[in-house]
């Protein structure tokens, strides 16, 4: 098997050829740039940030070699994306008159120009901290930018040092001037030139940014928590104070003063990384809403409403009769919103009942589940409060709906709730009937206007039947309920996914049509990957989309050369995941849900795979998703047996691209009528969250 670390990094570099690409628009490039230094925050918060704890331990020798392996593989993308910076993008930007300029290029002009501002608008939300025996080394808070401070006294000659905390919600790049040509600093740059005005009668020996990244992996131990709302909230504070990991600094700092610093915060030498440019580059991203140039992104896209989601107060009546299913974000997440909506207004709805890991700051859809609530609807709400640097967000979520009248509960102990469902009641004339809504990403209009998913709207009444045992287990904590038709995990999730491979492996084995389709984020899993190896070598076709992570070993003769590996990268994030069983010549068996193949989504999540049952909707996914996938390489990189990736085309041809395919797809339906989120530009290939 592959290394998973060594897999994200791998991952993160093929981030990074996008904003090498030239043919990517340019500004698109700076988003792609900002989106590697985001991936490496969450991989040092998290995977390094665990290595260094075994490492500590010392509970496997071989640790320390291999996070040694992690720090000098990290060591060289770090310097690939900062050569990326320096040599390919800050030129073109200059070319298309956008100048960004470092402190030696600031002139005389530009330091008039700043000079008022930086008393006005910076100067008075610093606080510098003093570093001697009466103050001791500050908490510095996880990723933070500051500015160390190498001082002296004029009249005793003594050196001092001092930490400036820069704070987050001063804009980190500045616009200089008004010309057609816009030039741009950035904000620690204008500190490191004004700097002397924080210390007056002290001379300023050199002045440098740097940035901590910490531990930030949060551990709740549920069992001794009595109120798990309070305990999330203390530990998320305590996350500031998390083991650091990680010093990024500006490549001028002498020395011994990284080597002082790294002693102050008990890092080594090895998790040091010099910055020539911009330590945070994430902050980078805020340079394309400044520069407002159109020209030098995607072309602007808006989602499009198929005919039968063009009216809101018909959609009811519409799943009644059929499936219906959305894929976004070429498709308009809308109808989700007014899934929700109708049935919060809707006087027959007696019961809605959601989950929700990740939503919007202005959600539309936690105001809808509060109005519903507010008017006497019995609301029952997940709310995730684990959900990886959402936590906070969803504790107010929670409050607030609780505050509505709702009812909110957090699911089971031990298991994070993944999954994406929502269940709507309603009183019709034969009795009680439910709707459902099953997804593969977020109640998030925003997110899915960036990352690629489904929406399958059912009444299916077995389909919904299990939706409404999933959710009596996650409010109920019912120990073994058996689904009909959905896959959920931690109960046979896993077992039906090896039980599906196995299946195809049999049918080969017995001369029967055997194939396998399954798009995840990540395949991480020992015991899918093992079966995965076993049908391939009982003769199935498999065909893998893999985003990010990949443990397995495609192309190894006797043992995997059946298996294929595809990674699609692109404008928007890939995150749905899809799988198709070939069924032995039978109905294919098509199914789409929230999990990945890993452990943690079968073993420690509650996750929800639904299969398409809808013929019509059967042949759209066949034709149109499935076909697409298979014909269009252009924008897809091809899994080696050493872990490295390669295009499937030759260098310089450009082949069709899968996204281009949809975004052309879509284009023969309007564009969405009613907006029921803000527009957002495209953010793509971030860690699937």
């Amino acid at each position: 098997m592959l290394n998973r670390e060594l897999s994200w990094l791998t991952f993160d570099r093929r981030v990074l050829e996008l904003a090498e690409d030239d043919t990517v628009p340019l500004l698109e490039r700076v988003r792609f740039l900002s989106i590697v230094s985001s991936n490496l925050d969450e991989f040092f918060e998290i995977r390094v940030a665990g290595i260094m704890q075994q490492e500590e331990s010392a509970t496997h020798p071989a640790t320390r070699e291999f996070l040694q392996e992690v720090l000098r593989q990290s060591h060289a993308l770090v310097d690939a994306q900062q050569a990326c910076w320096r040599d390919q993008l800050l030129p073109a930007l200059a070319k298309e008159g956008i100048v960004v300029k470092a402190k030696d290029q600031l002139n005389d002009a530009d330091r008039a120009e700043l000079s008022p501002r930086f008393d006005r608008d910076i100067l008075p939300a610093l606080t510098p901290l003093a570093i001697d025996p009466s103050h001791p080394f500050p908490v510095l808070t996880n990723k933070g930018l500051y500015l160390q401070a190498l001082l002296r006294d004029p009249e005793t000659g003594e050196v001092r040092r001092a930490v400036v905390p820069i704070p987050r919600v001063l804009p980190r790049v500045l616009s200089l001037g008004i010309s057609a040509k816009r030039s741009f600093t950035l904000l620690s740059l204008v500190i490191e030139l004004f700097v002397d005005r924080l210390f007056p009668g002290l001379d300023v020996l050199g002045s440098w940014a740097f940035r901590i990244t910490r531990n930030s992996d949060l551990y709740v131990d549920e069992e001794e928590s009595g109120n798990l709302l309070e305990t999330i909230e203390d530990e998320i504070r305590n996350l500031r104070k998390g083991a650091p990991v990680r010093l990024e600094i500006e490549a001028q700092a002498p020395d011994e003063e990284v080597t002082w610093l790294l002693k102050a915060i008990g890092l080594g030498s090895d998790n040091a990384f010099r910055s020539a440019g911009p330590v945070n580059m994430v902050r980078l991203s805020s340079l394309i809403d400044q520069v407002g140039r159109p020209d030098l992104l995607y072309p602007s896209f808006a989602p499009v409403l198929s005919p039968e989601f063009t009216d809101p107060h018909k959609l009811y009546s519409r799943i009644a009769k059929h499936d219906l299913l959305l894929h976004h974000p070429y498709e308009s997440f809308n109808p989700v919103v007014d899934f929700i909506r109708q049935a919060a207004r809707d006087e027959s709805v007696v019961a809605i009942k959601l989950t929700l890991y990740r939503t919007s700051g202005d959600s539309p859809v936690v105001e809808a589940l509060k109005e519903a609530a507010r008017n006497g609807k019995q609301v029952t709400a997940l709310v995730e409060l684990r959900a990886r640097f959402d936590e906070l967000n969803n504790i107010e979520w929670a409050r607030q709906l609780e505050e509505a009248g709702a009812h909110v509960v957090y699911g089971l102990s031990g298991l994070k709730t993944h999954c994406k469902a929502c269940l709507v009641v309603r009183q019709e004339k034969d009795g009680l009937r439910r709707y459902a809504h099953l997804g593969t990403g977020n109640y998030n209009p925003k997110t899915a206007r960036l990352y690629t998913d489904f929406s399958l709207f059912t009444a299916d009444e077995e389909v919904t039947a299990d939706v409404g045992l999933l959710f009596n287990v996650l409010t109920g904590n019912l120990a073994k309920p058996k689904f009909k038709h959905l896959l959920v995990a931690p109960f046979d999730l896993h077992r039906g996914i090896i039980d599906l491979i196995n299946a195809e492996a049999s049918a080969a084995q017995h001369g029967r049509k055997a194939g396998i389709f399954a798009k995840v984020n990540s395949l991480v899993d020992p015991d899918v990957i093992k079966a995965l190896y076993k049908a391939s070598q009982a003769g199935v076709k498999i065909d893998l989309v893999v985003r990010g992570v990949c443990c397995l070993v495609p192309g190894v003769a006797g043992k995997s050369d059946n298996i294929r590996v595809r990674s699609v990268l692109g404008r928007f994030l890939e995150h749905s995941r899809l799988f198709r069983f070939e069924n032995a010549g039978g109905d294919p068996v098509i199914l789409m849900g929230s999990a990945d193949w890993m452990p943690r989504n079968f073993l420690r999540r509650v996750e929800c795979i639904f299969p398409i049952r809808s013929k019509h909707l059967r042949k759209r996914v066949e034709q149109e998703i499935l076909g697409t996938y298979a014909d269009s390489q252009g924008d897809a990189q091809f899994l080696q047996s050493d872990g490295s990736y390669r295009s499937a085309l030759e260098v310089g041809r450009r082949g069709p691209l899968a996204q281009d395919a949809f975004l052309g797809m879509a284009n023969h339906l309007q564009p969405e009528t009613v907006s029921a989120a803000p527009k957002a530009r495209g953010r793509s290939v971030r860690r699937p969250r």
